[in-house]
């Protein structure tokens, strides 16, 4: 009878440690890419500290509107003109700070003495909630057209590439100024506030998809030509099966990269259109209407500094987080 193989001296040899401690050795467990991933982002402490701020933002502005909307928790409307210097007509805080004290914390707006906390805590949802639904926008379009244009090529590569062109070329923010001036009070059933919040979603999202779109459609130019790709293409795979099983997997990476890269592109887009005006109407909070507000009163810092602080923050976090991402998904990183 066959005696059976010695597997002592590879299993020494898998962990040497525990075969000098007299233990049983451990059997060699593979890892996914997405564990690989994961070990290399817990390795970037500042990465990780920026995506646990984001998570903590979006948090906060999930609070947020549920405060404000829902439970009428937080008034960022409400008046407080006792707090308000108006004997010389200043209209400045009173006391040091901008009016900053224990119920205060960023202290009060001049001229009306709207707390300034609670406008840019009520705030943070508006910002974010446009950034990433336009993201979104950006990305299922950008990804559709990307993948098709790469795989099949041809006319339909020309076609998709030139309408690339085409809104790369557009003038996005003279567009956005027009469309706000000629927009009707009442659309698809929306109106006010929410219908503001659809067409800045839109507008960005739409006229956004070439970026992403050139991203994917070069990806998908290097993975067609690979060899799973042709594997399928041997066994009878059809067009559609090879877009959305072989290819799209292997695109999820750079997409998500992009994403996170977008969203605070999309930050500041929409606090720019706030700030000129065409973006959400008063009197509802956004950082970049708190900034042009503050403009007015140049000589009181304090009330361009916290909604301003907020945009850069968050902007920075978020890009932090997605060159972390980006460096942990790189499958060529050491």
């Amino acid at each position: 009878m066959t005696a059976p193989p010695d597997v002592s001296g590879s299993a020494a040899e898998a962990d040497p440690e525990a075969a000098l401690a007299g233990m049983p050795a451990k059997a060699i467990q593979g890892r996914s890419l997405g564990q690989i991933a994961w070990l290399r982002l817990k390795r970037d402490k500042v990465a990780v500290a920026a995506g646990v701020f984001v998570v903590l933002l979006v948090l906060m502005a999930v609070a947020g509107l549920l405060l404000d909307r829902v439970f009428d928790v937080v008034h960022p409307n409400t008046f407080h003109e006792d707090l308000v210097d108006t004997e010389f007509g200043t209209l400045a805080p009173k006391g040091a700070f901008g009016g900053m004290s224990a119920d205060h914390i960023f202290g009060v707006e001049p001229k009306n003495g709207r707390d300034i906390a609670a406008r840019v805590f009520s705030g943070a949802w508006i910002s974010l909630l446009i950034a990433f639904l336009a993201t979104l926008l950006s990305v299922f379009i950008g990804t559709v057209l990307g993948v098709t244009a790469g795989y099949f090529g041809g006319w339909v590569d020309t076609l998709i590439s030139r309408a690339m062109d085409v809104f790369l070329a557009f003038p996005l923010l003279v567009f956005a100024i027009a469309m706000v001036g000629v927009l009707p009070d009442e659309l698809f059933g929306l109106r006010g506030e929410a219908l503001r919040i659809a067409l800045l979603i839109f507008v960005i999202g739409f006229f956004n998809w070439p970026y992403a779109g050139r991203i994917v459609r070069g990806q998908t130019l290097s993975l067609r030509e690979r060899e799973f790709v042709d594997a399928a293409r041997s066994l009878g795979a059809r067009g559609p099966y090879i877009l959305f099983r072989e290819l799209l997997p292997n695109l999820v990476a750079p997409i998500l990269v992009y994403a996170t890269l977008l969203i605070p592109t999309n930050i500041l887009f929409e606090s720019a259109l706030s700030f000129l005006g065409v973006g959400i109407n008063a009197p509802t909070a956004t950082w970049g209407g708190m900034l042009s507000e503050a403009a007015a009163y140049y000589t009181i810092p304090h009330f361009m500094l916290w909604p301003g602080l907020a945009i850069f923050v968050t902007v920075l976090a978020f890009n932090l987080f997605g060159d972390g991402l980006r460096d942990a998904l790189d499958p060529r990183a050491r």
